[in-house]
């Protein structure tokens, strides 16, 4: 399954968590991005590799190892993570604006606890 960017690129969720994760989290090892999306080795590799290609990522020596690269995410991957954001952010004010003030409330009061179940899911 694919999302449809506002850039008519169209990645798969797993290609596009990747990149959130670099986002959220900054340069990343092979290795660690495995770990962290929980795919395998190839698949990892595959997905860097073709958003390298489309400018999403780029691939960087490890500072502190010479023989492992690090992968960033470039101004471009950056601006595909913020763009989705933003739209996601839209639809949800959008879908809010049916909601009473009682309703909103109510949201607003549980943000505190779902921020703290993600902080707990790391």
């Amino acid at each position: 399954m694919s999302i449809r960017l506002p850039t008519v690129q169209r990645l798969s969720f797993t290609t596009l968590s990747v990149l959130h994760t670099l986002t959220r989290s900054g340069p990343k090892r092979l290795t660690e991005l495995t770990a962290s999306e929980q795919v395998t080795q190839p698949a990892i590799t595959q997905i860097v590799t073709k958003l390298e290609r489309e400018g999403l990522v780029a691939r960087r020596p490890d500072p502190s190892d010479g023989r492992a690269v690090l992968v960033h995410v470039t101004e471009a991957g950056a601006a595909v993570v913020n763009g989705r954001r933003a739209d996601r952010i839209a639809h949800l004010e959008k879908l809010s604006s049916g909601l009473t003030e009682a309703e909103r409330a109510t949201i607003a009061a549980a943000l505190p606890a779902l921020a703290r179940l993600v902080e707990l899911n790391g």
